[in-house]
């Protein structure tokens, strides 16, 4: 394989500005040798370029005269004609694109830096990497530059956000590491996956939600899955993601548990609008069935902290990760999934809310709807990569409490085309007796009490239909049946559970 033209030695200066000039003069890595012989072999066989070409790009040269010639010899082989030493001999000519490298003769100079056809992809990944490693250059010129003042605008939290932004985009356009995978090996995992189903007891398949009759409607949570969870203000969005997250995590301490073992994965919170302790009280209300509303006031009882107390010691070996930065951005999220994925293993992503997220540091969307695009594609890129669902809350118009029939639709989600495109599931929490609580008869709107009483008693009759109840629409699952599945939901403790219709 042919090395990098510029490989550096740093002499052993003894003073820091010996050090400094002699990294001041070092030039940027790259390989003019492995950018001639990939040209040489591709203009030899045509075929060389089929062992490059779904990495490798015209920009990705060091020198920009290779570059060019790269760019028109695959566009030649791209439309089917042949390209070699006579039919771009003839299309420079006409370009005048070799004129500054002394002309046709730099055309056989081509040729003859060709070592091997077999090598054009060696060549390839060495022009890739030395590209690679300019841009690594560049982005830390600018992290120094802009650590010294040159960007006044940014402050340090700023600038730390716009390192990372920087480094995933070159992590995700650096050209594309897959590639076909057989039918064989793929046919080989599908039966995997349905083998552990067959085995496991029960109808849970992905990791469980905590909820009986919606594990069983999509076979719980499975990797590589963004699943949007909405619905209005009061509805119960952050409590129905909490129940689903605190299960999992349960799930995870358990299956460890019975297996001697340490917990072999974990959930993240990013909760974008309640603090980590806020949360935190959240929970423990729901489990230790305290309220947290007195638990705020401190209008417990010796018992009920006692309880509390308890409790906490319980859920604190729980695999459960909160980061409450306001307004993260889309790379810091990566950076930190990925991170604790390899620290302590990562099983579920839970985004309270989508809207609140920041775009990219420098980016600035020509719309509010492109903006929302590029956080759902991240996330989406973010279950994929890591291989793990990813539940993100989001909002809902305000046009929803127009209509006499307030249950969420598809269209209702704000910029919805971008959501519902990127999205495997689309689900909606709806509590009737919310809006239900809103109608209460008032005395002064009849003109008799008797009317009164009568309005009273029918809007109790309504009420007490739907008490404790909610409602998870599934509007969209691309691997499963839709539908309405019916919740408990408990006020006072803010937590969801299963309703039994059968018994109640």
């Amino acid at each position: 394989m042919i090395e990098s033209d510029s490989s550096p030695t740093v002499s052993d200066a003894s003073s820091n500005d010996g050090d400094l000039g002699v990294l001041l003069r070092r030039s940027p890595p790259s390989s003019t040798a492995a950018e001639q012989a990939l040209l040489g072999a591709i203009l030899t066989n045509n075929k060389a370029y089929e062992r490059v070409s779904d990495f490798l790009e015209p920009a990705h040269f060091s020198d920009p005269l290779n570059g060019r010639i790269y760019e028109a010899i695959a566009r030649r082989i791209e439309r089917g004609q042949l390209a070699d030493p006579v039919t771009m001999r003839a299309e420079f000519e006409h370009t005048g694109v070799l004129d500054a490298a002394g002309g046709p003769a730099y055309l056989a100079k081509l040729l003859t830096a060709m070592v091997g056809i077999v090598n054009a992809g060696d060549y390839g990944r060495v022009i890739h990497d030395a590209w690679v490693r300019r841009q690594l250059i560049d982005i830390g010129e600018t992290v120094v530059n802009n650590a010294f003042g040159a960007r006044p605008d940014l402050d340090g939290s700023d600038q730390i956000a716009a390192s990372e932004e920087a480094l995933f985009k070159l992590a995700t356009e650096r050209g594309q590491e897959g590639g076909f995978v057989s039918f064989t090996k793929a046919l080989t995992e599908a039966v995997s996956v349905a083998t552990k189903a067959y085995q496991r007891t029960g109808d849970v398949v992905g990791l469980t939600s905590g909820l009986r009759d919606f594990d069983k409607r999509t076979g719980g949570l499975h990797p590589s899955d963004l699943i949007i969870l909405a619905g209005r203000p009061a509805m119960g969005k952050t409590a129905l993601a909490t129940k689903i997250a605190f299960s999992a995590a349960r799930s995870i301490l358990r299956d460890a548990e019975d297996s001697g073992e340490k917990p072999k994965g974990s959930v993240a919170i990013f909760s974008l609008e309640m603090s980590s302790e806020q949360l935190a009280t959240r929970i423990l209300s729901g489990e230790a069935e305290v309220s947290g509303e007195k638990i705020r006031r401190g209008d417990i009882g010796q018992k009920e902290f006692d309880r509390f107390v308890r409790v906490a010691r319980e859920l604190q070996r729980l695999p459960l990760y909160i980061d409450d930065t306001p307004a993260i951005s889309l790379s810091a999220m990566r950076t930190r999934c990925r991170r604790l994925a390899r620290t302590q293993g990562l099983s579920l992503v839970v985004v309270d809310y989508l809207q609140l997220m920041r775009p990219a540091i420098g980016t600035k969307p020509d719309s509010r709807v492109l903006e929302i695009s590029m956080i759902t594609q991240g996330l989406k890129a973010i279950a994929k990569e890591l291989s793990v669902p990813v539940i993100a809350l989001s909002q809902l118009s305000r046009q929803v409490e127009s209509r006499e029939d307030k249950r969420p639709m598809l269209s209702d989600l704000r910029e919805s085309g971008s959501i519902e495109q990127d999205a495997d599931a689309v689900m909606f929490v709806y509590r009737d007796e919310y809006y239900l609580q809103q109608r209460q008869p008032k005395d002064s709107a009849y003109d008799s009490n008797d009317k009164f009483q009568v309005a009273t008693e029918e809007w109790q009759r309504k009420m007490a239909l739907v008490h404790n109840k909610a409602e998870l629409i599934l509007e969209k699952q691309r691997h499963g049946p839709t539908g309405m599945i019916q919740l408990y939901f408990e006020g006072e403790y803010t937590r969801f559970g299963d309703l039994d219709v059968i018994h109640e």
